[in-house]
């Protein structure tokens, strides 16, 4: 009994550590049907037709030319690390001013960019100022003269007026 107590705690710690080891797979966005999609033909469907057979889109374009975006991504990752996409669909539907589909394109993986960020902090034109000055820069300059517009005088460029 004494032998099988530690064996049976080195397992389950075992089995709880190799837990946080497995891949995990995620989908996000439109579950894609091929079938649904090959019947949405260019020239044939219109606005109401493409929506019920493939539903609402993710997204639609706001301005100019309307379009329709489908999106959908499939991702993998270990535990807490962050999610590599492993597969891609964006399916863009162009209509016409009559609202009849006018193309289909498909785009895949190759749109997706890698971006990282640039340090710490973003790079800024000007004069760099500590945080005491910019905490304390402004005291006296609130209502001094000289300095903003009095809403009495007339347009002389501001400031109070001597009598």
């Amino acid at each position: 009994m004494r032998v099988r107590f530690p064996l049976v705690l080195a397992l389950a710690a075992a089995t709880t550590l190799a837990g946080g080891c497995t891949r995990l797979r995620s989908h996000q966005g439109y579950i894609v049907d091929a079938d649904l999609v090959n019947s949405v033909q260019p020239g044939v469907d219109n606005r109401d037709s493409v929506a019920k057979v493939l539903g609402q889109p993710s997204f639609k374009s706001q301005f100019g030319e309307q379009n329709w975006y489908y999106l959908s991504r499939d991702s993998r990752n270990y535990a807490f690390t962050q999610p590599h996409p492993t597969n891609q669909l964006t399916l863009e539907i162009s209509f016409d001013r009559a609202g009849t589909v006018s193309a289909i394109r498909r785009s895949g993986a190759e749109q997706i960019a890698a971006i990282g960020p640039y340090g710490k902090t973003t790079p800024t034109l000007g004069r760099t100022r500590s945080f005491f000055q910019d905490l304390f820069g402004n005291i006296g300059t609130v209502g001094a003269a000289g300095v903003g517009s009095n809403p009495d005088t007339s347009n002389t460029g501001g400031g109070r007026t001597r009598p």
